[in-house]
């Protein structure tokens, strides 16, 4: 048990330092001005159309990085700093939430198993760690109830790793874009692609930490089985 916990606040710190990092790089390139003048809004509008999607809505909403993609009401919802911001870290985050309406637009395979998954997961993320809880404390007398547990939180971990190519992928969209319509000069958009190599470095961190706890769960309930 005490080895989880000492993942977990490796992790947790991994965690803080990618975060630190990203925001460093926002901060850094929201100084720096797009020479095209174009605001985050007119950036998502833009690629929006040029995709073919007009049923899409590109909205403000409150929070620091707050930015995503709804499927469920079709709209681009971008935080303050990025809906006004005419910066390269404006269109860089503007064209990537673009990238995942591309993708539902075109039923992006990844995109379409983790929209699935999102009322399982949000069921199991209720009760997984109650559930593990419960049977770790319980493993001798009662071990099925920690493998009930550890079936919960792997399909979190599933949810995590799928995530990743859907942002790998909804960043690729977004730079071939903004490369391709000249959006972001030939200075501009190697610091858009910075930016988003860091912001999908943290979808990495989570879905590390979540499958190296995964495992560690195991080996306790196989530990457990073994003294049995």
């Amino acid at each position: 048990m005490s080895s989880i916990y000492l993942v977990s606040l490796i992790f947790v710190g991994i965690s803080m330092l990618v975060s630190m990092r990203l925001k460093s790089k926002f901060n850094q390139y929201s100084h720096i001005f797009l020479a095209s003048g174009m605001s985050g809004k007119e950036v998502a509008e833009r690629m929006l159309k040029e995709n073919g999607i007009y049923d899409v809505q590109v909205t403000s909403v409150q929070g620091f990085l707050s930015d995503h993609y709804n499927p469920m009401n079709k709209t681009v919802n971008l935080s303050p700093e990025v809906y006004e911001g005419r910066h390269i870290a404006a269109a860089a985050v503007a064209a990537h939430e673009c990238g995942h309406a591309v993708q539902h637009a075109t039923a992006y395979t990844w995109l379409m198993l983790r929209s699935r998954l999102v009322p399982v997961v949000q069921f199991s993320s209720m009760m997984v760690q109650w559930i593990l809880l419960a049977g770790i404390l319980l493993i001798n007398v009662f071990p099925s109830l920690l493998l009930v547990g550890i079936g919960l939180f792997a399909m979190t971990t599933v949810f995590s790793i799928i995530t990743l190519p859907v942002e790998f992928d909804a960043s690729r969209r977004a730079l071939v874009w903004l490369q391709n319509t000249g959006i972001t000069t030939a200075t501009e958009f190697p610091k858009a692609k910075d930016a988003l190599k860091w912001a999908a470095a943290t979808y990495v961190v989570a879905a590390l930490a979540s499958l190296v706890t995964l495992v560690q769960y195991i080996l306790i309930f196989l530990g457990g089985r073994s003294r049995n």
